[in-house]
C-alpha cells in the first residue's frame, strides 16, 4: 500500500500527546479535590461540532419493483430533508442509475416528449435524478450495459439540426478514480483531465475521477470508484479498468488506484471526503474503509444490501443486512463510516455528519433520529410527515407517463405459475432456483425446435434480475410472505398470471440465444468456471442456472476442482440420449462418453465472453446465433424473453400453471452444493 501523508489539517501526534497530558492532569486535580476511588471517572467532553453536513444518497435503481411509486416517494423525502438543512446538504448516488428494462425502455415513447424534449430510452431515469438535484454519481456496471456510445448519449446533451437542445443529459458528473475514460473514443470528449477536482456544478454532462462540492463555504471532496470486475459483467468498450486481470481481487492494488484522488483533495486542504464506491459486494467497501486514508464516508453500491438503524422501517420482503452506518477506523486512526441502502428508489439514505474543527466525524454525536434508511412507501413517508402528494411535480409527470406506457404490457399474458418464482439476487447467484430452472428450460425448449439434438442449457444467474411473484406482510407481521403474481383486474390479469411486464422485469437484458457444441471436458470447464468464486451469500453473476443436466460441486475444494459429478439428462426422450448419462464422477470422465459432443444453448452474452466464461476456448463450437446478443425486442425470435414467453404460454397456461416450488440449497437436486448436503449425484431428479 502506498505511504501517503495524513491530512494537513488533522492534529499531529505531538498535539494529541499534549491533549492527553492535559486530560491526565485534570483527572489528578479532580481526585485531589475529594473524588474518591468509588467516584465515576469524569466525563470526557465531546469536541464541538464545527460543521454539520447532511448527505442524502441512493444506489442501484436497477432491479424492478414499483419504480413509479418509489421514485415519487423518494422525491418527496429529498425535498423535505433538503429543506431541513438547505445550506448544508449534498445528494449523491453510488451508481447503477438505470438498467435496460420496461421502466428504462418506456422513455422511448413519444408521449414523454414534453418532459424530455425528445424521448429516448433511459432519459426518464436520468431526468428523474436531475429533477431531484443529484450532484454526483459513481459509474456502476449497469450504467454501461448498452455500451459506451449509449452511455455517452445519456450523459451528454444533444441538439437538433437547428442547434436547439433536444436532451440536456446528466446535470451531474459521473465519477470513477480507477477507470480511464480517455481511452474510449465515445467518452474521451467528456473526460478532460481538467475535470478532476473541478466543482461538480461545472461538470454537468462530464466524467471525472473526483470533484468538489462547496456547501455553505466548506469544500467537500467526492471521489468515485467502480468494481474492477466491470470487463466481465458489462460492456466497457475501451475504458481502461484498474486493477485488471489477475490483480482484479487485490484490495491493496484497488486502494492504490483510489488513494491518489483522495490525496489530491487533501493536498488542497480539503478534509471532508466522501467516496462513492460501486463495488458490487459490501465486503469490498468494508475493506476499503480500513485501508484508505483521508476518507470520512463511503457510500457503497451494487450489492443491494440494506443497512438500517433501530428507528428505520424495513419494508415487507426486504432483508436487514446490517447496522446503518457501519463504523471503521482508517490506518491513520480516523473514523470512517460505510452506508448503503437497498435498490429501486425503495429507500433514501440520510446521514448527518458532525465534523470537528480538524474535519473528523464525531461519531458519538451521530443522531439515530435523523440518520438511516428512510422507506419511500406510504408508511415510510408517514414517518417523515409526508404523503405521495408531496412528490416533486416533475417527477410525477415523468413517472405517470412511464406507468401508462408499461401498464398495457401487464395485460399481455403468457402462462401462469401457482408458486413464487425465485429470482432473488443472492439466491440465483448462489444456488439452483425454480426460476433459474424454468428459464433455462425455456431456452432449451426453444433451441430444440431448431436443432433437435440440443441437450444442454446454461445461463448465468446474474441475467435474472427479479422474481416473478409478490411479497406481502400480514397484519402485525414484520416478515414478508412470498406469493404468486398479483392480479391486475384493469387488464384482465389474474393472480398467478405471467405478463410481458413480469418477463421484461425478470429477464430485462433479453439476451439472444446461441447454440454451441461442447465436449465433456469443456462442459466441466464451463461448470467449474461458474462455481469458481462461490462463497456464502456471494453476488457473482456467473453462477450457472441449467437445464438438461445435473451436477454437484464442493466449494471447499480449490477452484478448478470443485465439480464432483456431472449427469446429462434427456428428460423428454426426443434428444440424442436414451436416459441419464453419467459424464463425470469420482475424479474421472466416463470412458463411454469421452468422445461425445453435446449441443448446448447459452446466452449470446456468455458465448461472447461475458462473466469471463471460457466459450472462446471450445475446440469445435459450431456456433449458431439465434438472435443478436443484445438490443432485442420482446417479440424477437431467439431472444430470451421471447423463448420464455412462448414456453410459458405453451407449457403452463392458466389452467395448468407451473407449480414446482423453490427449495432450500440443501434440498436442491439439479445443482447440489456438497457443503450443505450429505448425498451426491447421480440420483433421480
Amino acid at each position: 500500500m502506498m505511504n501517503l501523508p495524513l491530512r494537513p489539517t488533522r492534529p499531529s501526534t505531538r498535539s494529541v500527546f499534549h491533549t492527553t497530558l492535559l486530560a491526565a492532569a485534570l483527572a489528578l486535580s479532580l481526585a485531589a479535590c475529594g473524588g474518591g476511588s468509588d467516584s465515576p471517572p469524569p466525563a470526557v467532553p465531546l469536541p464541538d461540532t464545527a460543521f454539520s453536513l447532511q448527505v442524502l444518497h441512493v444506489a442501484d435503481m436497477d432491479s424492478g419493483g414499483d419504480l413509479v411509486t418509489n421514485a415519487k416517494g423518494l422525491s418527496a423525502l429529498v425535498q423535505r430533508f433538503r429543506a431541513d438543512m438547505p445550506n448544508n446538504t449534498v445528494f449523491l448516488s453510488s451508481g447503477d442509475n438505470y438498467i435496460p428494462g420496461p421502466f428504462f425502455n418506456a422513455s422511448d415513447d413519444a408521449s414523454l416528449n414534453p418532459e424530455l424534449v425528445a424521448s429516448g430510452a433511459g432519459r426518464g431515469d436520468i431526468e428523474i435524478l436531475n429533477l431531484m438535484g443529484l450532484q454526483a454519481s459513481a459509474v456502476g456496471n449497469h450504467d454501461l450495459d448498452l455500451g459506451t456510445n449509449f452511455f455517452a448519449g445519456l450523459i451528454n446533451f444533444s441538439t437538433n439540426s437547428s442547434g436547439s437542445v433536444t436532451w440536456r443529459g446528466a446535470q451531474f458528473p459521473y465519477l470513477s478514480s480507477n477507470l480511464t475514460f480517455t481511452s474510449d473514443s465515445n467518452l474521451v470528449s467528456l473526460a478532460s483531465a481538467a475535470n478532476d477536482g473541478a466543482e461538480a456544478a461545472t461538470l454537468k454532462n462530464k466524467l471525472a475521477r473526483y470533484t468538489v462540492i462547496t456547501v455553505n463555504g466548506e469544500r467537500i471532496g467526492v471521489v468515485g470508484a467502480s468494481t474492477p470486475t466491470l470487463p466481465s459483467i458489462t460492456s466497457v468498450g475501451n475504458i481502461g479498468v484498474a486493477p485488471s486481470g489477475a490483480d482484479v481481487g487485490d484490495i491493496d492494488k484497488l486502494v492504490a488506484e483510489i488513494q491518489p484522488s483522495v490525496k489530491a483533495l487533501t493536498d488542497q486542504g480539503i478534509n471532508k471526503i466522501v467516496l462513492l464506491a460501486h463495488m458490487q459486494q459490501l465486503q469490498v467497501e468494508q475493506q476499503l474503509a480500513t485501508r484508505l486514508r483521508g476518507v470520512d464516508l463511503i457510500i457503497a453500491g451494487g450489492s443491494n444490501t440494506g443497512l438500517y438503524d433501530a428507528n428505520d422501517r424495513v419494508r415487507p420482503g426486504d432483508t436487514n443486512g446490517g447496522v446503518y452506518p457501519l463504523r471503521y477506523t482508517s490506518p491513520a486512526n480516523e473514523p470512517v463510516l460505510v452506508v448503503n441502502v437497498d435498490a429501486d428508489y425503495k429507500y433514501l439514505g440520510r446521514i448527518v455528519l458532525p465534523f470537528d474543527a480538524q474535519g473528523r466525524v464525531i461519531t458519538d454525536k451521530l443522531d439515530i433520529n435523523l440518520n438511516g434508511a428512510w422507506a419511500t412507501d406510504t408508511d415510510g413517508l408517514a414517518r417523515a410527515g409526508l404523503t405521495v402528494a408531496d412528490a416533486q411535480p416533475g417527477v410525477v409527470a415523468i413517472t405517470d407517463k412511464i406507468q401508462a406506457v408499461i401498464a398495457a404490457k401487464d395485460g399481455n399474458l403468457f402462462g401462469a405459475a401457482s408458486v413464487y418464482l425465485e429470482g432473488d439476487r443472492v439466491l440465483v447467484r448462489n444456488q439452483e432456483t425454480n426460476l433459474g430452472n424454468l428459464t433455462a428450460e425455456a431456452n432449451l425448449a426453444y433451441a430444440q425446435t431448431l436443432d433437435g439434438s440440443t441437450t444442454l442449457s446454461l445461463k448465468n444467474g446474474g441475467g435474472i434480475r427479479s422474481s416473478l411473484g409478490s411479497v406481502d406482510a400480514p397484519p402485525g407481521s414484520t416478515t414478508g410472505v412470498k406469493g404468486i403474481t398479483r392480479a391486475n383486474p384493469t387488464v384482465n390479469k389474474q393472480a398467478g398470471d405471467i405478463s410481458q411486464l413480469d418477463i421484461e422485469f425478470a429477464l430485462r437484458f433479453n439476451n439472444g440465444l446461441s447454440l454451441l457444441s461442447v465436449t465433456p471436458a469443456e462442459l466441466k470447464a464451463l461448470l467449474e468456471h461458474g462455481v469458481s468464486d462461490w462463497l456464502v451469500n456471494s453476488t457473482q453473476g456467473k453462477f450457472p442456472q441449467i437445464a438438461g443436466l445435473r451436477f454437484s460441486f464442493d466449494p471447499t475444494q480449490a477452484a478448478g476442482s470443485r465439480v464432483r459429478t456431472i449427469v446429462v439428462d434427456d428428460p423428454d426422450g426426443n434428444g440424442p440420449l436414451t436416459g441419464p448419462e453419467v459424464v463425470y464422477a469420482q475424479g474421472a470422465f466416463t470412458p463411454e462418453v469421452a468422445a461425445r459432443t453435446y449441443r448446448m444453448v447459452t446466452l449470446g452474452f456468455l458465448a461472447n465472453g461475458g462473466d469471463a466464461y471460457p466459450f472462446a476456448a471450445l475446440s469445435a463450437p459450431n456456433r449458431n446465433n439465434l438472435a443478436s446478443a443484445s438490443g432485442n425486442l420482446f417479440t424477437t425470435p431467439g431472444s430470451e424473453q421471447n423463448a420464455f414467453s412462448s414456453h410459458m404460454a405453451n407449457r403452463y397456461p392458466r389452467l395448468t400453471p407451473y407449480g414446482v416450488a423453490d427449495t432450500a440449497a440443501a434440498a436442491d437436486t439439479r445443482i447440489q452444493n456438497l457443503s450443505v448436503r450429505a448425498d451426491s449425484l447421480p440420483q433421480s431428479n
